[in-house]
């Protein structure tokens, strides 16, 4: 089934039949629904999409404007309502279009929107800039039927300014915040989706990854998240840092949501090449894909490597690793050192692809705009720097700056090194050496507080970067928490898995159902 199948097949039976169960919260009769779930009630008339977004908006008055003050939403679509509108009478007329229709979603601030909506990076130097036309993904939403609720807020430039970044702050948007404790990081790059959607303030999120900024702050916020292959997601319209690994992909509360989502964003589109490589017959119906019994006689690769050195992670991890075990999984030891050698390539690629991509982008943006290369980025950050810069620098940028061209000899070797180390020697000889489904690790550590002075202080073992590298499919799925924070267990394989990983993610989750719900702590141990 391609992709116009899939969106043209539109809702079966069984799939608006899931059920959820009631939540304390305030709106509760929201918190248990998921997509397919309000999709039913759509269909019956119980609930119109105007209705739905509304009290989306009103939850964001409550939780992020004021309340906890999350900052998760950086601006709201103006339009989200008269939209939402037109969806409920072309319902009424013709029958909803597939499961996105009159959906609610938030995009991240670094994705192109042509409905009067900035795309900014989170930088004040493009606050009034306004796409005239959608990036690939947000076409394929819109073609699905979705709702733009607004845009989220992010780590500025996607976390690629300072090595000494706030992981949720922006210029733009104000530091956004963890809704399991406020005074901890919600992670990096996709923040603000990764808050919002955990406080349900939509049906679910689009985030962008480069290296962890999609698993980093699912994990965080206790949700779903997956990177997909890079390709399967178009990133045309898209703030870029890297052509090489950037992509898009689903954050959800639910696997069920996320692959639904990951239907609406995949496709090909011939303003991304990247695009043209997904295969022959590739199935956009990921739902199919979900099964109770997935694990049963699945190979599982235990990557102890990336386990790091928290002593409490390691303890759900092994409690993870027992689930699935009784699942019928067979877990194999495998190791690989690879992704602690080959951050040093990855380094010296992500400099040389940002400064080309960013210049690409800016370029793009017309005579009109604020900047047009990094160069007047970085005068902009110089001049504005009390606004831009009060607790961090932009060394990274000036790095990047330094650099040559994609026909560089540097560049090249570098990148040849990426993908010996992340695929051949890495990922690809795990999976083939023990004939290997997927490979397995936790998606890393618990939050860590906010320091808007030092800076983030990740820990953990790095379990994002082998996938980000090699272009290939990551999805994390909460596991349990720690200290009444969450983390979450990572699933990654070959390049175009995701139906494979998210069967194996949804067997796991609906078996342990470790997800909760933010209760909006000040800070932990604090009730």
């Amino acid at each position: 089934m391609d992709r116009r199948e899939f969106l043209a097949a539109g809702l079966t039976a069984s799939a608006i039949a899931a059920g959820g169960t009631p939540s304390a919260h305030a709106d509760a009769d929201l918190e248990p629904m998921g997509i397919l779930d309000l999709q039913r009630q759509l269909t019956a008339g119980t609930l119109t999409s105007r209705t739905l977004v509304a009290r989306y908006l009103s939850r964001m008055d409550a939780l992020d404007s004021s309340g906890p003050s999350l900052r998760s939403v950086i601006e709201r679509n103006p339009q989200a309502l008269a939209v939402a509108s037109s969806l409920d009478a072309e319902r009424a007329a013709r029958g909803p279009r597939g499961p996105l229709h009159g959906i609610p979603l938030l995009v991240k601030d670094n994705i192109d929107t042509a409905d009067g909506m900035a795309n900014s990076g989170g930088s004040l130097a493009l606050a009034d800039s306004r796409p005239t036309r959608d990036a690939g993904l947000v076409e394929h939403l819109r073609a699905a039927g979705a709702v733009l609720l607004g845009k989220t807020n992010l780590s500025e430039w996607a976390n690629f300014r300072s090595t000494r970044s706030s992981s949720g702050w922006s210029g733009r948007g104000a530091q956004t915040r963890n809704p399991f404790a406020l005074d901890r990081s919600p992670c990096g790059s996709s923040s603000g989706s990764g808050a919002a959607t955990a406080a349900n303030l939509c049906a679910a999120s689009v985030g962008t990854e480069t290296d962890g900024s999609i698993v980093c702050p699912s994990k965080a916020c206790g949700l779903v998240g997956l990177k997909p292959t890079v390709g399967l997601v178009s990133r045309s319209g898209i703030i870029p840092i890297s052509s090489t690994q950037d992509t898009a992909g689903p954050m959800a509360r639910t696997v069920e949501d996320a692959a639904v989502l990951l239907g609406g964003l995949a496709g090909p589109d011939p303003r991304d090449a990247a695009t043209s490589g997904i295969p022959a017959g590739y199935g956009f119906d990921f739902l199919a894909a979900l099964r109770p019994d997935a694990v049963r006689g699945a190979r599982l690769g235990v990557v102890r490597s990336m386990f790091g050195e928290n002593p409490q992670v390691a303890q759900v991890m092994e409690v993870a690793l027992g689930d699935l075990s009784r699942l019928g999984a067979e877990l194999v030891e495998v190791e690989t050192q690879a992704h602690r050698e080959v951050g040093e390539a990855e380094w010296i690629v992500l400099q040389y692809e940002f400064k080309a991509g960013l210049n690409n982008y800016l370029a793009g943006l017309g005579s009109a705009a604020p900047v047009r290369s990094l160069a007047e980025l970085i005068d902009f950050n110089q001049r504005e720097a009390a606004l831009e810069m009060p607790w961090f620098g932009q060394e990274i940028f000036l790095l990047c700056e330094q650099r040559g061209g994609l026909d560089s000899t540097e560049y090249l070797e570098a990148l040849k090194d990426c993908r010996r180390l992340a695929r051949e020697e890495g990922i690809d000889r795990m999976l083939s050496e023990h004939r290997l489904d997927a490979l397995i690790a936790p998606t890393g550590d618990p939050a860590f507080t906010i320091d808007l002075i030092n800076g983030d202080h990740f820990t953990g073992g790095g379990t994002s970067t082998l996938a980000a590298v090699a272009g290939y499919p990551h999805i994390t799925v909460p596991m349990g928490q720690v200290s009444g924070l969450p983390v979450g267990l990572s699933f990654f394989a070959g390049a175009w898995s995701e139906a494979r990983l998210l069967g194996l993610a949804y067997a796991y989750e609906q078996a342990t159902r470790r997800r909760q719900t933010p209760r909006f702590l000040p800070s932990i141990g604090v009730d």
